[in-house]
C-alpha cells in the first residue's frame, strides 16, 4: 500500500475538485516526480513553473520560487540534476525501500547544507525578481520555496509590483485568500 497521508490529500483534493473548485498545483522541492496520473487521481491541474493566472483581473505569475534564489548555487546545481530525465529515471528504477532510503539521506544532507548557509544565500536574488516581472509584463507573483511570509513591494520599470511569498506547511501552515477583501496571507 501506499502513504495513507498521500491517499488521504489526494481524496480530499479530488472531493474539492469534484464540487467544481479549480484545483491545481506546482511541482515543489519534494513532489517534483508527480504526474498526470496524481493529476487524474485529484482532479487538480498540472501547473507548470511558471504559470500567468488571471486570479482577481489581475495577471499573476505563480512560481515554484526555487528559481528566484540564484545565489544558492548548490541548489541550482541540485535542482538541474533532479529535475533530468536520466536522474528520475535511475530514480525510480529503484524498488521502493530504496527510494525511502535515499530519500531519508537527501533530506538529512540538506538539513546539513541549510544549516551550513547563511540564510541570504538561500533568499530570492532581486535581480531575478526583478528578471521575472519583466519577462513575463505581470505586477503580481505569487511563490513559496523561501517561505518567509510577506507581501513585497518594489517598483520594476516605473511599474508598481508585488510579490507574495507563502508560508511553509510544516506545523502550522497557511494560505494566500484573494477575495473581494484583497489579497491577505492567512495563516491556519
Amino acid at each position: 500500500g501506499g502513504d495513507p497521508l498521500a491517499a488521504e490529500v489526494a481524496a480530499a483534493l479530488k472531493t474539492l475538485s469534484d464540487k467544481g473548485v479549480r484545483v491545481g498545483f506546482m511541482h515543489g522541492n519534494r513532489d517534483f516526480l508527480l504526474t498526470s496520473t496524481f493529476s487524474r487521481a485529484t482532479g487538480a491541474a498540472l501547473l507548470p513553473d511558471p504559470s500567468i493566472v488571471k486570479l482577481s483581473k489581475n495577471r499573476t505569475l505563480l512560481m515554484h520560487g526555487d528559481t528566484l534564489c540564484t545565489d544558492d548555487h548548490d541548489y541550482q546545481d541540485w535542482r538541474r540534476t533532479a529535475r533530468s530525465e536520466a536522474w528520475q529515471r535511475d530514480f525510480l528504477s529503484k524498488s521502493l525501500p530504496e527510494r525511502h532510503k535515499a530519500i531519508l539521506g537527501l533530506r538529512e544532507k540538506s538539513k546539513e547544507v541549510i544549516a551550513a548557509k547563511p540564510a541570504e544565500i538561500m533568499d530570492v536574488n532581486q535581480d531575478a525578481v526583478r528578471e521575472a516581472f519583466r519577462r513575463h509584463r505581470v505586477q503580481r507573483m505569487i511563490h513559496g520555496h523561501t517561505h518567509r511570509p510577506a507581501r513585497h513591494e518594489l517598483e520594476v520599470d516605473g511599474a508598481r509590483c508585488e510579490r507574495w511569498v507563502l508560508p511553509d506547511w510544516y506545523g502550522r501552515g497557511g494560505y494566500l485568500a484573494l477575495d473581494d477583501v484583497g489579497p491577505r496571507l492567512v495563516s491556519f
